[in-house]
């Protein structure tokens, strides 16, 4: 159920409480039913609703499982002495409710990841042997041997005795990473965020989210959000291209999921380009509209000898508004092009006037050269100060930092946001153009306050009203 009220703040639990990440899952599981339930399905928010009844120690030791890196765990390795009752106690009430499976179907990688050499050599032996692998192997050629065989995957007692620790599959593991996704709005922050406010490391500024703030407002834009990570995913597996570009969704509305889709297309080029598929990495920068796309599609079509067409599409890209990378870029593109298309080089554009002063120092017995310049330079009227790239920085931070932080709709999902999300996006200046107008105003009256206030023969201007 949502709620129009304004929500700014989240309180991560105290590390004093020694389940201190089951009260952190209560809150973001609390946080998404109220902000994003219409966006979950019945089962679902029954299956939240379910959680939230299980007893202490099944939804703590179902929080370590979903915390922890994938989702087969042995239940020998489940070892929490902070939880009320026994780790068996917990996990039976978890396979009563389905929410782990206690005989899972294992995999060679399954299996090899989840147990040692010492417990695999003596179980595996007579199928290792069959196969003319010496009883000395190591796990790796262990592995290769019996991937070899291609055999199917069955549940861990098949694989190497009645004996074997109990393996559980964690089966809710979509959900959680549906809701996590939901709150963050995506899936590279985890549950550590809270601790790291908590501990003081990370302070993230307050902001009020309302349901215009959420980063979805449908149901199809969460589907599309985990598919496109999928396909990301694949492609940093070394999945062919060719098979990841039938996977990547349509075109979509929503401005923050196009600007991921985009990225994701740059990412699924440059890997088909590298697997020699050149045509599928034209079409692919050719959709994609992050700002990198567009001079990569432009080189790769330079290098297929392709020059008419790149120099057509550099033409038209020309007349639109360009960031100085992508000017820079276009402008020495269009100089190797134009012999090769019969036009006349572009003119370059005059270089900006540049005042210059040279000045010789001896080299410094102590500190940088940056210091001893800093020392040359001062004077009594006109200290030096070395800030590096941070003046500026910080003074645009101090002016602009209501607009920065306003709360508009795609910008802060949830109260862990370093920066607004779109902040990189083309369009972040163009959603904010009236505020930062407003906020550069200041620094004009600002000025025209010191030239009213400078004294004029006998009589000094009045301060002007505020």
């Amino acid at each position: 159920m949502m709620t129009d009220k304004p929500v700014s703040h989240i309180a991560p639990a105290s590390l004093d409480n020694p389940l201190y990440y089951l009260e952190n899952m209560d809150t973001l599981v609390a946080w998404v039913a109220r902000h994003h339930g219409d966006l979950l399905t019945e089962e679902e928010n029954s299956q939240l609703s379910a959680f939230s009844v299980l007893s202490t120690s099944a939804r703590a030791l179902l929080t370590r499982m979903v915390m922890r890196s994938g989702d087969l765990f042995r239940e020998d390795k489940l070892r929490y002495p902070e939880l009320p009752a026994s780790e068996a106690e917990a996990l039976d009430e978890l396979l009563l409710g389905e929410w782990i499976d206690d005989e899972p179907l294992l995999s060679v990688d399954d299996l090899f990841r989840l147990f040692t050499l010492a417990e695999l050599r003596p179980a595996l032996a007579d199928r290792l042997a069959e196969s003319g692998l010496s009883g000395k192997a190591n796990k790796s050629q262990m592995r290769d041997t019996l991937a070899g065989s291609d055999p199917e995957p069955v549940p861990a007692r098949q694989w190497l005795s009645s004996g074997t620790p109990v393996v559980v599959r964690l089966l809710s593991m979509p959900l959680f990473d549906r809701i996590r996704l939901m709150f963050f709005g995506n899936l590279r922050q985890s549950w550590t965020d809270f601790v790291l406010v908590e501990l003081g490391i990370q302070q993230f500024e307050p902001v009020p989210f309302t349901p215009e703030s959420r980063a979805f407002h449908q149901r199809a834009d969460v589907d599309c959000y985990l598919l496109m990570h999928q396909c990301r995913e694949r492609l940093d597996n070394g999945e062919p291209a060719a098979g990841v570009w039938q996977s990547v969704p349509e075109p979509v509305d929503n401005p923050w999921l196009a600007s991921r889709r985009d990225r994701l297309l740059l990412e699924l080029g440059k890997q088909a380009e590298r697997q020699g598929d050149k045509e599928l990495a034209v079409r692919a920068l050719a959709d994609s509209h992050h700002r990198e796309a567009r001079l990569k599609q432009l080189r790769l079509l330079e290098r297929m000898k392709r020059f008419d067409q790149a120099w057509d599409i550099a033409c038209q890209w020309q007349t639109r508004e360009l960031s100085d990378s992508e000017a820079q870029g276009l402008a020495r593109l269009l100089k190797r092009l134009a012999p090769k298309v019969g036009e006349p080089r572009p003119a370059p554009e005059p270089a900006p006037e540049v005042r210059e002063f040279t000045v010789t120092l001896p080299q410094p017995a102590v500190g940088s050269v940056e210091l001893a310049a800093l020392q040359h330079l001062t004077t009594e009227g006109a200290p030096v100060f070395y800030v590096e790239n941070t003046l500026i920085n910080t003074l645009f931070g101090l002016l602009c930092w209501p607009v920065i932080f306003k709360p508009i709709p795609g910008a802060f999902f949830h109260p862990f946001h370093t920066g607004p999300a779109d902040l990189t996006r083309e369009d972040f200046v163009r959603r904010r153009e009236e505020d930062f107008d407003q906020c550069f105003a200041l620094l004009e009256m600002a000025a025209i306050g010191r030239e009213f206030l400078k004294p004029s023969g006998k009589n000094r201007a009045s301060p002007i009203p505020s």
